[in-house]
């Protein structure tokens, strides 16, 4: 009789790398998303992929390789061709007679072994490693994009120099046939960014040079600068790709970009402004993924989890997201509806643009030019019988009235506002122009939020002298600490030395009872509100900062960096 093989999850259990419960989380979130165990674990943080790798070798009986520790260039690399191997992510390693020792990140991908026997022809031996880790090999031992970019730089500086010297006439801008090496660079530029996890590109120009940075878990990070003399064909290839008037040089434009790396298709939303050295170009990079982390993965504490998942099921009423530009508002309400996103309800959304689509959900853009508002949207929504609606931003006192209207005629409305926490929205719709009554009982709960950098899992360790001042600037206590420690991330390759990677929330949960809606009435103080809030059991964000500190997911200094200090310095 043939022994059953274990699943990958009872494997991960009885390692003890996952609890049960964890394993039943991962399974929800990868039945929703059509993922395997493997990745729903990966993505929600539950697991590394370095463990689920080494559950996988042990599932298929299979070797695991550690690519971490001195593994040598191997000399059957040459063995396969380098597109094959920078597409599939394999590694030949070792060829023995008519056999070939590979590395793979995935057992049940038969193709790509069916593929690569006929092709060479050989027996397959197949070995496991992370695909991240197989990523960085191929990038150190092969030359990966950066040196790809570096040489396209060159080789465009000096074509320049050249044509400068015999006179040749250049090419306009933009005239490239798609082999030119400014559309190599562009393409290379693009591909480098999205491989590092950036949200945005940002191509500056200066005095003497164009500078190129990449915005990775919320930080700018400079790349190596362009020429300034490749300044007009790059911009000009920018703007062609993504639709932009290449002759308008004085106004600000928009544009999208769509192009497939790997094996997601990736949209860019681009904007050009004139700046006085030249046009500066930001490329937003729109994921698809991004916004499909889950509530899970979104870094709520237990008590925060369970009252969001009570506030977002209430039959009508308003729930607000506030916080800055950048502080990760529209994925928790994408996060929410996901979650609601069912056959018996109807989801209309008012979006200012619409950047993800999302099956199931009406999502209308707003077109201030032609008098498509948000104002007008929402009045038309109601006509629409839906059970939820978001509404992408209140702005002014029109738009906050009739999004009030709609929660007090039966109807769930999520939306946004720029306030540093959460007790300041109250003040804020009353000061728009919204009458507090109004304000008073719509409003279910208000949620501020902020994102944190979170430690690198792979150089993670013991801060063993953490700064003391920033530690009272946090209210931390020798009592805190006590059989527990602060953590830091040394840097390592994964994380580009920088000893993050991704980020989470941090959270303040105001929910509305008698007392604050009370004070909301009275046109209370934002101070006052937020006394009786934390009364009520309100955790504030640098609170929630602190609970994530001691259970070592970020450090002090980012916490500190991200929070607001109010109230916070105490004289000994």
């Amino acid at each position: 009789m043939a022994r059953r093989r274990k699943k990958l999850g009872e494997i991960l259990v009885g390692w003890n790398v996952i609890t049960p419960e964890a394993l039943q989380d991962a399974l929800a979130y990868a039945t929703q998303h059509g993922k395997r165990i493997g990745e729903a674990l990966v993505e929600l943080e539950l697991a590394k992929e370095d463990d689920v790798t080494k559950a996988l070798a042990a599932q298929f009986d299979l070797e695991y390789v550690d690519l971490d520790k001195n593994v040598q260039v191997p000399a059957a690399l040459s063995l396969v061709p380098e597109s094959i191997i920078r597409k599939e992510q394999v590694l030949p390693m070792q060829k023995e007679e008519n056999r070939l020792k590979i590395i793979i990140s995935d057992p049940l991908n038969l193709e790509l072994l069916d593929k690569l026997r006929f092709l060479l022809n050989m027996e397959l031996e197949c070995a496991l490693a992370p695909r991240s880790k197989i990523q960085r090999f191929i990038d150190h031992f092969m030359g990966g994009l950066s040196t790809s970019m570096d040489e396209t730089i060159q080789t465009i500086d000096r074509d320049a120099q050249l044509q400068a010297r015999d006179g040749a006439s250049a090419r306009k801008p933009g005239e490239e046939g798609d082999d030119a090496p400014v559309v190599r660079l562009v393409s290379l530029l693009i591909d480098e960014a999205v491989r590092q996890r950036a949200s945005d590109i940002h191509v500056e120009p200066m005095a003497d040079r164009v500078r190129v940075r990449y915005r990775i878990d919320g930080v700018c990070i400079e790349r190596d600068n362009i020429p300034k003399s490749m300044q007009s064909a790059v911009i000009a290839r920018l703007k062609i790709i993504s639709g932009i008037d290449i002759a308008e040089k004085r106004l600000p434009q928009d544009g999208r970009i769509k192009k497939k790396i790997g094996d997601t298709q990736i949209d860019f939303r681009v904007s050009s402004l004139p700046a006085y050295h030249g046009e500066s170009i930001v490329l937003r990079i729109l994921r698809p993924d991004s916004v499909k982390i889950g509530i899970t993965g979104l870094g709520f504490e237990e008590d925060d989890y369970e009252r969001f998942q009570r506030i977002i099921r209430a039959p009508n009423g308003i729930f607000l997201v506030t916080g800055p530009t950048g502080s990760g508002k529209t994925t928790t309400l994408y996060a929410a509806l996901q979650e609601l996103n069912r056959p018996d309800r109807k989801i209309i959304t008012a979006e200012d643009p619409v950047e993800y689509n999302f099956t199931g959900m009406n999502q209308c853009q707003v077109r201030e030019e032609i008098g498509l508002s948000f104002s007008r949207i929402l009045r038309s929504m109601l006509r629409q019988a839906p059970n939820i609606i978001l509404v992408g931003e209140i702005r002014d006192r029109e738009v906050g009235e009739v999004a009030i209207q709609a929660a007090l005629t039966g109807h769930l409305v999520f939306s946004t506002l720029h306030t540093n926490d959460a007790p300041s929205a109250v003040t804020r719709l009353i000061d728009m122009g919204i009458k507090p009554f109004l304000v008073a009982s719509s409003i279910q709960a208000i949620m501020a939020q902020r994102l944190v950098r979170v430690i690198c899992k792979e150089c993670k360790e013991v801060d063993p002298a953490p700064d003391k001042f920033t530690l009272k600037l946090l209210g931390i206590t020798d009592e805190d600490l006590a059989g527990r420690n602060i953590y830091k991330g040394r840097g390592c390759n994964r994380c580009s030395n920088t000893g993050y990677r991704g980020r989470q929330g941090l959270f303040e949960m105001l929910e509305m009872n008698n007392e604050i809606r009370e004070l909301a009435f009275n046109r209370a103080a934002t101070n006052v509100l937020r006394r009786a809030a934390v009364a009520s059991g309100m955790r504030p964000l640098l609170g929630d900062g602190k609970l994530k500190i001691l259970r070592g997911v970020t450090t002090p200094a980012e916490v500190v960096h991200i929070a607001q200090m109010e109230g916070v310095i105490q004289e000994d």
